[in-house]
């Protein structure tokens, strides 16, 4: 049984997933079982909310385009397995992956291939692309000091 804090992790890492890595890992799985939509992948907008200082008060920093889907297996008679995707933009396809690889992780037989080959690549390759963004931006950043004039 899976908690509540591991489905938000891998929903992220699902969402943050750079597109093509995700095709590319979704279709060395081989045979997927069959799914259908209940919801089609479709864009809309979401309000994007900021605080203040980082902990001040709240405001709304603006709207982003979003794009959801919610798929269910076939597979799995009356114990019927959904599985959600929302993603930052306007990419159908993208959702669609991160609902299906959602609505897999929640199936036993199915959980340790996904995590392994799917999930834990996809959080590797994001990390590694915070730390190379970390490093670009550490080499530009630039240290002021104040020299006192007169008496020391």
């Amino acid at each position: 049984m899976t908690t509540v804090n591991q489905r938000q992790e891998w929903i992220a890492t699902l969402a943050k997933a750079n597109l093509e890595s995700l095709e590319k890992l979704v279709n060395q799985l081989g045979t997927l079982p069959n799914y259908s939509f209940l919801r089609s992948p479709e864009i809309g907008l979401a309000m994007v909310r900021g605080r203040a200082g980082g902990t001040g008060e709240a405001f709304n920093l603006g709207e982003m385009t979003i794009t959801r889907c919610v798929v269910q297996l076939e597979s799995h008679g009356n114990d019927a397995v959904s599985g959600f995707g929302y993603v930052g933009g306007r990419s159908r396809r993208h959702a669609e992956l991160a609902a299906l690889c959602d609505a897999l992780l929640q199936c036993p037989d199915w959980y340790a291939q996904i995590h392994t080959q799917v999930i834990q690549p996809l959080q590797t390759e994001i990390q590694y692309q915070q730390e190379l963004k970390q490093r670009q931006t550490s080499a530009t950043k630039v240290d002021f000091f104040t020299m006192m004039r007169g008496e020391a």
